[in-house]
């Protein structure tokens, strides 16, 4: 495998990814073929990474994962897996996955033996020997920009209903014209935008209408 770690070098690929990063290329091999991250540049795609294979929460992430492949398509998005594992290993994951628990994954999973990618992504530590911290997400938008991360331990598995609502609310935040509150659900209203001046703050009818209000609603309606 191989990855660009830009002009900077390898010291600062190191650093952990955050939110507004534009993500490292890199290829490698996966259980779909050879993988390239620029082929995934226009449109969104969850980047996922778990500690090894034939481990009981990540099985049960992938098995999740795979049966909601088609409720993340619906939101123009595309699943990609990443473990440390060899090719061979994720190929014997899946058949077994399939034949007994009837689910086949239908998205690639990356091979990363010498924890390359990991690194370049800041998942672990340049001196890491093991890849017991690396179950991340990341959130990749159709510029290649990372717009939200979340990590978990060995022993908690992710939760498909909250990747696909911060997906949703990402989706449906990203003009600008809109803020997600908290325990904000898909088709729930968004809050608007702040007014950043004094005239605003002081012309609302209400005395927090000026900075929490619902998207659409008339100056001064308090959310």
């Amino acid at each position: 495998m191989t990855t660009d770690q830009g002009e900077n070098g390898s010291a600062a690929a190191l650093q952990p990814l955050r939110i507004g990063d534009v993500v490292p290329r890199f290829l490698a091999r996966s259980t779909q073929g050879p993988f390239d991250l620029d082929d995934y540049r226009g449109e969104w795609l969850i980047l996922f990474s778990h500690p090894a294979d034939f481990t009981p929460v990540c099985t049960s992430e992938v098995v999740a994962l795979a049966r909601a492949a088609g409720d993340f398509a619906a939101l123009g998005c595309r699943l990609v897996g990443l473990s440390v594992d060899s090719l061979y290993s994720h190929l014997a994951w899946i058949r077994l996955i399939r034949d007994s628990i009837g689910v086949t994954v239908p998205f690639p999973i990356i091979e990363d033996p010498t924890m390359e990618i990991a690194r370049a992504y800041g998942m672990v530590g340049s001196d890491a020997h093991d890849s017991a911290t690396v179950r991340m997400t990341y959130f990749i938008d159709p510029d290649g920009v990372i717009q939200a991360t979340n990590s978990y331990p060995l022993t908690v598995g992710r939760s498909i209903p909250e990747l696909l609502r911060i997906l949703t609310a990402l989706r449906e935040v990203r003009d600008g014209s809109g803020l997600a509150p908290a325990d904000w659900q898909p088709g729930a209203p968004l809050l608007r935008q702040p007014g950043e001046t004094a005239e605003a703050a002081l012309a609302s009818g209400d005395p927090a209408g000026w900075f929490h209000a619902p998207l659409g609603a008339a100056d001064g309606e308090q959310a």
